[in-house]
């Protein structure tokens, strides 16, 4: 204790507890202030109750007595933050010698652990000149890394963190592994284990215990989180292979047998995950499904997203069985079945891996795509690929250019009334199909005026019509107006999931409304009286043949009256396109929709619906 305090306190001026707290504040002792920083006690003036101190922002700081001791905490003189005071030259020769040994004792200092943010904040300017500091971190973290003697996470917002104890360094990455808080944290440790992997050979009992936690924690989530125990198993595997004797303990949770076991949740597993990772994990799947394997592929191609997609290619190709996944597409793409994804990656790789399966088909397929999202509820799916028909400047002439002329015009029809497209958009996409297909200019051409072509409908189709954008006016917006208002009171709009749905239903009802309204100005209701059956007109019941005998019937109806069960066809659709104007004994392909064929059909008979 201070000799001037050990006076007061024998002469009973003070007490015990007093005097330990201002022997805190004698001169040369470190304290801290949490706007000046640390500083160091110069003199103090026990009888008037004041104290100087020499901050790190303010030097030569006077304060009463009293007022030091509620503002600011104790230092020992070993603290990081009391050096800097009085031992600064040191710390910034040690920046440079020996960066470890300096992170070490700032993190000593501050409990163990903070984040980069307060680390910069210590040493920037100070210590390392600020200009300097990211150069000296980047070399910083890659010899804290090797060292093993701090955790250095992946990303800025995670603190660092000292490890506990004199472990190895094997024993240090299993420590990151065991205190990973998640799968995908352990995923990551497994990584960083993977490239250190020679520090285990000469500790096989840190290896065992690794190898223990990943079978332990992969079989207790398989159920709530399938995709990152594939991860988890499919990095240990990669990890065991590399050394050269050493096997699965029996008891191990194999990858093979938890892919086959959970055949029906792998699309959705996968997911996601990274392309390495998908790749190695799909490279196990002979090994889980025997036979089946590239079978189990196919079915899946489509619904593991873009990732995904390449990878599965990439092997089927490497292995010789492209041509499987060829004739899966193909006849995905003549039932309308193959999804987003996959179709971008047909269109990708249309000129090379993809060059058996583009066809005409993908252009009717996407369209198909974008007016079924368009009319679905909730967010857009298929964003991507309308950006991929305007980004790729050549993919609209591709596909027009491998139609023959009723195709390509009629290709041309539905695109000029897709919804999906704003009229500049429209526009500019039909340039394109018109500069490889000019014969399908007439299509623009008759839309020169300003009114647009006009839409024949049924009278039962148009009252649908004008109900639901009636109920969008009067009941569906009104709502979202309220669910807006109501959604802003949840707090900051930037992680405000209830906001951002309201207003992307908002931007939904808004082009639905203007569509629905374009659209029942154009239509002229009808009941199909009175109808020509010389030829397939709107409002026909056509009956087709095959040479073999085989027989089908279609109705031809109004441009919203599509009915598939009931073989009710609107005449904008691709085969209603294809029928309109034929006579009795004329000659129409028609696609078969379980089957990449097209069977031919003659004409039999044409009857009016209401004669």
């Amino acid at each position: 204790m201070h000799p001037d305090l050990a006076k007061l306190l024998e002469a009973g001026r003070i007490n015990q507890a007093v005097a330990t707290r201002l022997d805190q504040l004698a001169p040369g002792r470190f304290c801290l202030h949490k706007a000046w920083g640390a500083g160091k006690v110069i003199e103090w003036d026990l009888p008037g109750k004041k104290v100087t101190i020499d901050f790190e922002q303010s030097s030569g700081q006077v304060m009463d007595l009293q007022f030091a001791i509620q503002r600011t905490e104790t230092l020992d003189d070993g603290d990081f933050r009391a050096k800097k005071v009085e031992q600064l030259e040191e710390l910034r020769a040690l920046s440079k010698s020996d960066p470890v040994e300096l992170v070490v004792h700032l993190l000593a200092s501050h409990g163990g652990t903070m984040t980069v943010d307060a680390l910069e904040k210590e040493l920037s300017g100070a210590v390392i000149a600020a200009d300097d500091f990211r150069k000296w971190w980047e070399s910083a973290k890659r010899s804290l890394r090797e060292s093993k003697r701090v955790v250095v996470p992946s990303r800025r917002t995670d603190p660092l963190s000292l490890r506990s104890g004199d472990m190895s360094p094997a024993e240090a990455l299993v420590s990151d592994f065991e205190q990973a808080r998640d799968l995908k944290t352990m995923a990551k440790a497994l990584e960083a284990i993977t490239g250190d992997l020679a520090l285990f050979k000469a500790d096989t009992a840190a290896l065992q215990r690794l190898l223990a936690g990943i079978n332990e924690t992969a079989a207790k989530n398989v159920r709530i989180s399938l995709g990152p125990a594939l991860e988890l198993l499919s990095a240990r595997d990669e990890m065991v292979r590399a050394f050269d004797d050493m096997d699965l303990p029996a008891e191990s949770l194999r990858l093979s047998d938890l892919l086959a076991s959970e055949e029906n949740r792998l699309a959705d597993a996968l997911n996601g995950l990274a392309s390495a990772r998908q790749r190695a994990i799909y490279e196990e799947f002979p090994a889980a499904f025997g036979d089946r394997w590239v079978d189990v592929l196919t079915f899946i191609f489509d619904k593991v997203g873009t990732r995904g997609v390449a990878e599965i290619a990439k092997l089927l190709e490497e292995r010789g069985e492209m041509k499987r996944l060829s004739t899966h597409l193909v006849s995905a793409l003549a039932r309308r079945s193959l999804g987003t994804d996959a179709l971008i990656w047909v269109c990708r790789e249309r000129d090379s891996t993809a060059s058996g399966v583009f066809s005409g088909e993908v252009g009717a397929c996407i369209l198909n795509l974008l007016e079924t999202d368009h009319l679905s509820d909730g967010p857009r799916k298929t964003t991507r690929l309308q950006s991929l028909l305007s980004d790729d400047k050549e993919l609209l002439g591709d596909i027009v250019g491998s139609m023959d002329v009723n195709e390509a015009r009629n290709f041309g029809r539905r695109l000029m009334e897709c919804p999906v497209f704003n009229d500049l958009d429209r526009k500019s996409l039909m340039a394109r199909v018109i500069k490889a297909r000019p014969e399908t200019g007439e299509l623009v051409a008759g839309r020169g005026g300003k009114k647009e072509e006009e839409l024949l409908v049924s009278w039962a189709s148009l009252e649908k019509k004008k109900a639901e954008l009636d109920d969008i006016i009067n009941v569906r917006i009104p709502q979202n107006r309220k669910d807006i208002t109501i959604a802003r009171e949840y707090g900051d709009l930037r992680e405000n999931f209830e906001y951002k749905s309201s207003k992307d239903q908002q931007k939904y009802l808004n082009n639905r409304k203007a569509e629905l309204q374009r659209d029942i100005s154009r239509a002229r209701g009808t009941d199909f009286k009175g109808v020509d059956p010389s030829m397939v007109n709107v409002g026909t019941i056509v009956n087709l043949a095959t040479a073999e005998g085989k027989q089908m019937t279609y109705t031809v109806l109004g441009a919203w009256d599509s009915d598939p069960e009931k073989a009710e066809l609107s005449y904008l659709s691709e085969l209603g396109a294809a029928l309109l104007n034929k006579k009795i004994g004329d000659t129409v392909e028609v696609r078969d929709e379980n089957a990449p064929v097209t069977h031919s059909y003659i004409i039999q008979s044409i009857v009016a619906v209401n004669p």
